[in-house]
């Protein structure tokens, strides 16, 4: 697979849709193991549209893995910053941020 295909559809297209995957599993309260679940399902996807329409290799073991590894980062980094997100909005008498991807409590 060349570089140009490996950002087009797997960084861009399946990236964008493992970010909404990793906001609406957080929004909707779903532990973090359907993140890395469905991240693996969006990798056979991406490794299916890399060989429909690019003639890549359907069954390459580590074209798969790699694939599954950036699209399961996306989500996950993805799904921290919206949980962060409700914590600090949700519950802002407990709850303070404290970075990007993480809250602390607020002590008075």
């Amino acid at each position: 697979m060349s570089i140009p295909v490996f950002i087009g559809v797997t960084l861009i297209l399946f990236g964008g849709a493992a970010y909404m995957m990793g906001q609406a599993i957080s929004i909707t309260w779903r532990p973090v193991a359907h993140v890395i679940a469905y991240g693996a399902l969006l990798g056979a996807g991406d490794r299916f549209l890399v060989f429909a329409l690019f003639g890549g290799e359907l069954n390459s073991l580590a074209g798969y893995l790699i694939d599954t590894a950036v699209i399961t980062a996306i989500g996950l980094v993805a799904f921290r910053i919206t949980r962060v997100n409700r914590m600090v909005s949700q519950y802002p008498w407990i709850y303070r941020r404290s970075g990007l991807f993480s809250w602390a409590e607020i002590n008075e």
